[in-house]
């Protein structure tokens, strides 16, 4: 299974074959929760809408039409998602982007300062924490346009076109966003003191 094209898995999982669903489940889990991670936030909540888009990927599996690609469905899935929880959000006090993971761990310990190397020399691992929570920081300070796009074209690799389809935005727009999201990210890391 883990040859087969997403469409295909998606066409045999419409046909009852609950490997392919697990195939598609194993595939896209880790992408998937970090684009949600990085709209909402939250790990937990994150969590939360990962499973709604499974869910309604099950719930919905005969709405997919192998006319368009399998991602642009899912991503368009969780993004709806997203948009939905902040939009709920936005009427009830939030906690911060940068909450720790979990109590008891300390506050530094957010889901990006986790990503460890391989093992660098002390000094150069206090950098690379540095520079990450930075960087965590200023992707979550990108408008929610920049960072979806940044986010689906850095963490999922999917291309512009792709992307375009899921915001229902123009190529260039989605480009645009992603430019824009580049500079600020750019300008913040040099305000922080890190070198492009």
């Amino acid at each position: 299974m883990e040859k087969l094209s997403d469409e295909k898995l998606m066409a045999l999982f419409q046909q009852g074959d609950m490997h392919a669903f697990e195939a598609l489940l194993e595939r896209h889990r880790r992408p998937v929760y970090r684009f949600i991670r990085r709209q909402v936030g939250h790990p937990t909540t994150a969590e939360d809408l990962l499973q709604d888009v499974f869910l309604r990927l099950v719930h919905r599996a005969d709405s997919f039409e192998r006319r368009s690609k399998f991602t642009t469905w899912l991503y368009t899935i969780a993004r709806n998602l997203c948009i939905d929880h902040l939009r709920k959000a936005v009427h009830r006090r939030t906690s911060s982007l940068d909450q720790p993971l979990a109590q008891g761990e300390g506050e530094d310990v957010t889901l990006l300062s986790r990503l460890a190397g391989d093992d660098p020399a002390p000094d150069r691992e206090a950098h690379n924490r540095r520079l990450r929570e930075c960087l965590q920081r200023a992707v979550d300070a990108l408008s929610q346009e920049q960072r979806e796009v940044f986010v689906m074209r850095e963490d999922a690799g999917l291309p512009f076109e792709e992307i375009a389809r899921i915001v229902e935005a123009p190529v260039n727009t989605v480009k645009s966003r992603m430019r824009y999201a580049l500079q600020n990210l750019r300008t913040r890391l040099e305000a922080e003191g890190f070198e492009p």
